[in-house]
């Protein structure tokens, strides 16, 4: 065993899981029609009853938990989207985190030099918003010096692995200033102020998307907030929870509540529905240490997705209607699972759009179907990644848009894998919902 000391994986996942939880489910199977990856193959493992079944027997003792067991678990996207089709409201999500986490004390399935690679990224790098910027700035670097054309002109990339060389095509444009040094820890609202929000700037969409979150705090001057974006925030702990490093999850989270506690805000602001899925779930994260389970109630209960706030209280934005050299633009929507499952905030973005598109909305057939992005599942799971953007892809093109909008970074990076395979880069556009409306917003004088 790698890090579980003398305990087993069976007597960890004991300690670990959610017994009353495990027991909820009925094995009904509401759940299997709303699992991507049971729709793609069609196995009962491979479902969230299929997965509860393999960890209830775990902790009872009917099976020994190995290798098979490990793998079904990291095979699930965490995509939630069981959640809302359950009539008993499993909570899913906190087992299958729950099993990841135990899962990871003792796997022996990692290569050597893995668990290095998992210790620089979660413990080193992520919780560090210094050297994020110091990331952003090599990126960009990377782009700008040359370095880029010649590593695909030799495919270097593609010697380790054909996704991270496809992956490499689609980075977008890093900066090594994140949204304060541009921006400052405060912007005011324009005409009557509303209310004070906090944005929560992420780690990966403060110098991969930059220009996203400018535009974010923008539409919040425009409708009326305030906008105070605390500098000591640091990365969620979305990916470490997903991915077994459950105690750094929850360190980022108690920084991340202390430093917007200390900003005094009326509400939270994510534009990026991973991100916002973990911020609005603070309180279950903190709930076995009573000394911060009620600051993550505080916490939790405040945040929002840009699209809901702006919606639900936010000034009536208007919007320019689409520039004549554009032609006719048809705009379409790929859910975020996290922003539609667990934030249950599925309507706002539409609404949005079909104001800020002047008509020309259509809904894409699934939209709400995972794109197989999954924070990094895109990248360590790779065939069911691509299997599932190869079925969304299809239901994109039929839409003939334009546009094709998100409201998370990592499904923003997988549309735009999905448009680059398709050869659609000259016909379709890969956008993130801030940038959309801002760009077709009238602004206050």
């Amino acid at each position: 065993m790698a890090k579980g000391g003398t305990a087993t994986l069976q007597e960890t996942l004991k300690a670990k899981l959610d017994y009353e939880q495990l027991t909820n489910c009925m094995r009904c199977g509401f759940c299997l029609p709303a699992c991507p990856t049971f729709k793609e193959t069609g196995i009962e493992a491979e479902s969230p009853r299929g997965r509860i079944s393999l960890m209830k027997a775990a902790v009872d003792g009917i099976m020994e938990p190995n290798v098979m067991f490990e793998e079904q678990m990291n095979h699930c996207l965490g995509c939630r989207a069981c959640e809302p089709a359950c009539p008993a409201d499993v909570k899913y999500g906190q087992l299958i985190e729950q099993a990841r986490e135990a899962v990871e004390l003792h796997t022996t399935q990692h290569r050597w030099w893995v668990k290095g690679i998992r210790k620089a990224v979660f413990k080193q790098l992520f919780p560090n918003q210094n050297r994020m910027r110091m990331l952003g700035a090599a990126m960009k670097v990377y782009k700008k010096s040359g370095v880029q054309t010649l590593v695909r002109k030799t495919n270097a990339v593609g010697l380790f692995s054909d996704q991270l060389a496809s992956m490499e095509r689609i980075l977008p444009d890093a900066s090594g200033k994140g949204i304060v040094e541009l921006m400052g820890t405060r912007v005011d609202a324009k005409g009557e102020k509303l209310g004070t929000v906090g944005m929560f700037r992420g780690c990966l969409m403060d110098v991969m998307f930059t220009e996203t979150n400018q535009k974010t705090v923008e539409l919040l001057s425009e409708a009326g907030f305030e906008v105070v974006i605390p500098e000591a925030q640091n990365c969620c702990g979305a990916l470490h929870a997903h991915s077994g490093e459950k105690e750094q999850a929850k360190e980022l989270a108690k920084h991340n509540i202390r430093a917007f506690q200390e900003a005094g805000v009326d509400f939270i602001i994510s534009n990026a529905g991973g991100c916002g899925a973990i911020l609005v779930e603070y309180d279950h994260l903190l709930h076995d240490e009573p000394d911060w389970h009620e600051q993550a109630i505080w916490f939790a209960k405040r945040v929002r997705d840009i699209s809901t706030i702006l919606v639900e209280k936010g000034r009536p934005l208007k919007y320019a209607a689409l520039a004549e050299d554009l032609g006719p633009v048809t705009v379409t929507y790929q859910d975020s699972c996290h922003l539609r499952n667990v934030m249950k905030g599925g309507q706002a973005p539409r609404q949005l759009l079909q104001q800020a598109a002047g008509g020309a909305y259509v809904e894409m057939k699934d939209a709400g179907s995972c794109c197989g992005s999954a924070g990094i599942y895109n990248i360590t799971q790779p065939e069911m990644s691509n299997q599932l953007l190869e079925h969304k892809m299809e239901n994109v093109n039929a839409t003939g848009a334009r546009y094709l909008v998100t409201s998370n970074p990592g499904c923003h990076l997988q549309m735009k894998l999905g448009i680059e395979k398709h050869g659609c880069s000259g016909q379709m556009e890969a956008v993130h919902i801030a940038d959309f409306l801002y760009e077709r917003l009238v602004r206050q004088q």
